[in-house]
């Protein structure tokens, strides 16, 4: 895992709880995933070749985040295979260090050219192996 982000909550991701809505940790998850990818040189569209599409999302919620709370995203990448991978996150309250919620998101190679899965790129599966 790699601290990758740090995202302040802002009054617009707050719902009518008082509390982050859950639809905005999928915005974190993109922002981390977007640092995280160009740390390596890559971005969602080009990841050595082609870009990448996410299959799927899972999140689970430990803690309330209000107004102002400033977040980090470790991110990490396990269960490659030979078209995809999943990216994890912890997202931590900064003042505190309390895990706010966990979670991540199944990722998969495509081409957006032909619209076709595609293989992921060696010299991207060689920089997410560092």
């Amino acid at each position: 895992m790699r601290n990758i982000a740090r995202i302040e909550v802002r009054v617009g991701d707050i719902n009518y709880g008082g509390h982050m809505g859950n639809d905005k940790s999928l915005l974190i998850f993109h922002d981390a995933r977007l640092a995280y990818l160009e740390s390596l040189g890559f971005s969602e569209k080009n990841i050595g070749g082609p870009g990448i599409i996410m299959r799927d999302a899972q999140v689970t919620f430990r803690k309330e985040v209000f107004l102002h709370d400033v977040l980090t995203v470790d991110v990490g990448i396990d269960e490659v295979t030979t078209t995809s991978f999943n990216m994890v996150y912890t997202v931590k309250r900064d003042n505190d260090g309390v895990v706010v919620f966990v979670g991540s998101t199944g990722i998969v190679a495509f081409d957006y050219d032909v619209k076709k899965i595609a293989r992921l790129p060696e010299a991207f599966i060689q920089k997410i192996s560092q």
